[in-house]
């Protein structure tokens, strides 16, 4: 989810397109939330490790 976030967010200041780069930000947010999750020993979405 980190890099399809920053996949996004590139693209969105590329084509000047702001909701492509808002979606961008959302989505490098909950891939950064779910990776910290994984990391702190949680099951994340029925996983021990979030990769």
């Amino acid at each position: 989810m980190i890099i399809l976030g920053l996949i996004f967010l590139v693209a969105g200041f590329l084509f000047g397109i702001p909701l492509l780069t808002t979606v961008g930000v959302i989505v490098l947010i909950i891939g950064a939330v779910l990776m910290v999750a994984g990391m702190s020993g949680r099951a994340v979405g029925g996983r021990r490790h979030y990769y």
